[in-house]
């Protein structure tokens, strides 16, 4: 299949992107916001277990996964994703919560970078999720 450049990338291929977060509302305002900036959702995930399971399938270029799932803990599931090479999705954690409350595990943890929800735009998770 080839696409259409966008507006993240004119002229290139528009990054993939799997959601992580058991609030529907938020999954469906995130894909609206990040697909009309021209990125390419090809799935969603509501817990753990799925964001796995769902990142393994698809092989998204970006991974927007939230800190809080109800059978797990976003940073684990990350570590899970992108530890011993078996993921090239890149990681942005995300929650309602400012940076400040996960300052420690922010400092070690593989995901490429922290975007709290209400900070969502296609330009910042671009910046920190390190493809285009």
């Amino acid at each position: 299949m080839v696409r259409a450049g966008s507006r993240c990338h004119p002229g290139r291929v528009p990054p993939t992107l799997l959601i992580v977060d058991d609030h529907a509302g938020f999954r469906a305002f995130a894909r609206a916001v990040l697909e009309s900036e021209g990125f390419d959702v090809i799935g969603e995930a509501a817990d753990a277990a799925s964001a796995v399971t769902e990142c393994r399938r698809l092989e998204p270029d970006l991974v927007l996964l939230d800190v809080m799932l109800p059978d797990g803990d976003g940073f684990d599931v990350c570590e899970r994703i992108t530890g011993a090479g078996t993921s090239g999705s890149h990681v942005v954690l995300t929650s309602s919560r400012d940076a400040a409350a996960y300052a420690d595990r922010l400092a070690t943890t593989s995901a490429r970078g922290f975007l709290p929800k209400e900070d969502l735009t296609g330009a910042a998770l671009l910046a920190l999720g390190g493809v285009g």
